[in-house]
């Protein structure tokens, strides 16, 4: 016969109850990239960074201690969130050493305990959200019982350019893609040497030169253009008219930016034309290399152009 499950000896005392519970360690800051910190964060740290104030370290303090150039700070001083723009371009030099403890500490350092006491909480929650995204991501099956090849995956768009970190904990950004035909090549050599290495100090994103090869043309060069790289110049020439893939990508940045409102487009005519001008980038004003009355204003132009915010 079965017998009923023995009930507690009621001379053993009170239950003691579970045992202890296990505290979670707080995560590692120093192995969390900067991509974590999400827009929330990073507004914030500017509205402390961005004043120029002598009382207390700001953001120029910041950018000093990142190894930042007299230059690389004057072209910073002309973004409307100077601390936003520092921390992207950390992220694009530095994206193996631009981490949340490295910030942490160059924080302290400069005595911006208030900044600290402020965004410990957000900043840890960041981070704690970003490790369970990595760890749920690295727990996902190696195989999928069905596989959509028309959407990109994620590792497609990863490790993209040059500079761009392999497992995807840093991405490399720019000031401007530039759409150019192979003919325009060496234009595009000469935009490369006035705008990014003069007092300028521009990205560029030249698909020869910046983007690795074996990747799909079309899906990287939307992702360069929708989310790395802040403007687009477009070179203009009879060349430029032939080719499908300038094609696709003015009109994949127009798509982004219809009448031109947000400025995202630029279009450079670069030679002298026979054939009519491209009709969806009329109502656009454009940089004319081609008219000797204002060539010598011309990188000027174009890079303050830019520059905007």
């Amino acid at each position: 016969m079965a017998t009923a499950p023995a009930g507690p000896d009621p001379g053993s005392g009170p239950d003691p109850g579970p045992g202890p519970v296990a505290v979670p360690s707080p995560p590692d800051l120093h192995a969390v990239p900067m991509v974590a910190l999400n827009y929330s964060v990073r507004r914030r740290l500017g509205l402390y960074l961005n004043p120029r104030a002598a009382a207390a370290a700001d953001w120029t303090a910041l950018a000093e201690a990142l190894g930042c150039e007299y230059l690389e700070i004057r072209r910073l001083e002309a973004q409307p969130d100077p601390t936003a723009a520092l921390l992207e371009d950390w992220q694009c030099r530095c994206p193996g050493g631009a981490t949340v403890g490295h910030l942490l500490d160059l924080l302290r350092r400069l005595g911006r305990h208030d900044v600290l006491l402020d965004l410990a909480d957000s900043v840890e929650e960041d981070c704690k959200k970003y490790l369970k995204r990595k760890q749920e991501q690295a727990d996902q099956p190696l195989q999928v019982p069905a596989v959509d090849s028309s959407v990109p995956k994620t590792s497609e768009l990863m490790g993209i350019t040059t500079r761009d970190d392999p497992y995807g904990n840093g991405t490399e950004m720019f000031d401007a893609f530039i759409c150019y035909c192979q003919k325009d090549l060496q234009f595009v050599q000469e935009m490369i040497r006035e705008l990014e290495q003069t007092e300028f100090k521009l990205k560029l994103c030249v698909f020869d030169r910046d983007v690795l090869p074996g990747t799909c043309v079309w899906s990287i060069s939307g992702e360069l253009i929708e989310r790395r790289c802040r403007r687009m110049v477009v070179v203009i020439s009879d060349d430029y008219l032939e080719s499908d893939e300038c094609d696709f990508q003015t009109k994949f940045a127009l798509s982004l930016s219809p009448g031109a409102r947000l400025k995202r487009l630029i279009p450079v005519k670069c030679k002298t034309m026979k054939n009519e001008f491209p009709s969806i980038l009329r109502f656009i004003t454009i940089c004319d290399y081609t008219n000797p009355c204002t060539k010598k204003w011309f990188w000027t132009r174009l890079a303050k152009s830019l520059m905007l915010p």
